[in-house]
């Protein structure tokens, strides 16, 4: 593992015995940070005014450097808040329109594609983003296996950009949005699929907790990427399911862009610094392949200069 070449420095936290330390990353290299060097008490206090400039200076500094290799990193962010921007890319909203249309009305595949597009267009224009909340519980490294609960067979990957909050945002505009982002990390947005929807009172609609908040629903990382390094309106995002290919899109597909996601989430509670703001995820999801999560399966999430996660499914088992 390590840090695209085309990225200076990253962030990353990394096991030490039974704790954790928050690292400074170069290429395939670590070391550790301290408060001192960090210019700030921890983490997330860093980023309500990150010095990158101040982390710049120990990149070639003779510290501790350890490879990558020889350290475990786990989930690089603290979040208190985590919120989720549902039904975000274009292609992929359309394709889940357009598959409902043709199966419920007598439109032909191509009418109802154009009938989705048209929707989705209009939506970009003239509505809002659609958000739901996550438990911070759930944000894990991809040092941690995800284990796939026993009460269902169709748990689901959902590969996606997330910005990590820097300065508080609370009501911020458009205009002013990305003052507010410190960074960028991967992750992958864990569904099961049979519970998005509750089955006893259909007029209550989804059920996002059932279906996303069980532990390690939602790996993450393993690198944070300063905001300065990242063009974040046009990343490809690629998900590998043991070694095929199944996700791959652009960021550049949003339908509300980062600003307007930002402002927008902001709009009802302060984003705190450390808090996750997910994207959504781009087409190609195991619903569309028919094809859910199982056993031994090996999901490879990458998202160009922000690095690869490497998650590990284990099948729940059983208490007696």
């Amino acid at each position: 593992m390590s840090l695209d070449p085309q990225t200076p420095f990253a962030l990353a936290r990394y096991r030490e015995g039974a704790g954790t330390r928050l690292g400074l990353v170069v290429r395939d290299r670590i070391r550790p940070l301290d408060a001192d060097e960090l210019g700030a008490a921890g983490l997330n206090a860093f980023l309500a005014a990150p010095d990158w400039d101040r982390l710049a200076g120990l990149v070639d500094d003779a510290g501790e450097w350890m490879p990558l290799a020889d350290v475990t990193l786990t989930a690089p962010v603290e979040p208190r808040q985590v919120l989720q921007a549902g039904a975000n890319y274009r292609e992929h909203v359309i394709e889940l329109v357009a598959a409902g249309l043709t199966n419920n009305s007598d439109r032909t595949p191509e009418e109802a594609r154009e009938f989705a597009a048209k929707m989705m267009d209009d939506r970009a224009a003239n509505g809002e983003p659609y958000f739901f909340i996550g438990l911070p519980a759930c944000v894990v490294g991809d040092d941690v296996s995800l284990v796939l609960p026993g009460y269902s067979d169709v748990h689901d990957w959902e590969l996606e950009l997330a910005i990590v909050i820097g300065r508080d945002a609370f009501r911020v505009s458009r205009e002013d949005a990305l003052d507010h982002v410190a960074g960028y990390t991967i992750v992958n947005d864990i569904t099961t699929r049979d519970l998005v929807f509750r089955k006893d009172m259909k007029e209550i609609g989804t059920d996002w907790y059932r279906s996303k908040n069980a532990p390690g629903f939602l790996p993450t990382g393993p690198f944070l990427v300063p905001a300065p390094f990242v063009d974040a309106g046009d990343l490809t995002v690629q998900l590998d399911l043991n070694g095929q290919v199944m996700q791959n899109g652009s960021t550049s597909d949003l339908l509300f862009d980062i600003p307007s996601l930002i402002s927008g989430a902001s709009q009802t509670m302060p984003l705190l610094a450390g808090d996750l703001l997910l994207t959504g995820s781009p087409p190609g999801n195991g619903q569309h392949w028919k094809r859910f999560l199982r056993d031994a399966d090996v999901m490879t999430g990458t998202i160009q200069g922000l690095g690869t996660q490497v998650v590990r499914c284990v099948a729940e088992v059983p208490t007696a």
